[in-house]
């Protein structure tokens, strides 16, 4: 919606909806048209959305994945490690298994579940959204 200069942004994801806007009176607007014609509750000010948690300052605005990362390191088991820094070796070889069975090379074992690995990528690139500087290492 949008009125002269002001602008309203509704981000919809599944059944929920994220209301912003450079006005405060069109956003009112925006709420009052959307419940006339949906059953819609509203939940106040935006605190936690897809895993991302929001936080206000005189500053500004602070999005973080804390409690994302938290239940992803306890989804993955690692709970109890400790951090360590693993940094890949200078013109490190990775190959794929067809690659190792042509050459010869059957050193690693094959994972038993590649879902399991594909999902924890998905995510870890998900935690980039607020962690830009581990994109490379991801």
């Amino acid at each position: 919606m949008r009125k002269g200069e002001d602008v309203v942004i509704i981000l919809v994801y599944v059944d929920d909806l994220l209301i912003t806007g450079s006005s405060k009176e069109l956003v009112s607007i925006s709420k009052s048209i959307l419940h006339d014609t949906f059953k819609v509750k509203n939940l106040g000010e935006l605190k936690y959305f897809l895993g991302i948690e929001v936080l206000r300052s005189q500053q500004g605005i602070l999005l973080n994945q804390r409690k994302y990362v938290l239940e992803l390191i306890s989804e993955m088991g690692l709970s109890g490690a400790k951090p360590y820094a693993t940094l890949l070796e200078t013109n490190q070889k990775l190959t794929t298994m067809e690659y190792d069975k042509a050459v010869g090379t059957t050193d690693d074992l094959p994972l038993q579940d590649i879902c399991v690995y594909q999902r924890l990528l998905g995510k870890l690139l998900y935690v980039t959204i607020t962690r830009p500087d581990i994109s490379y290492t991801v």
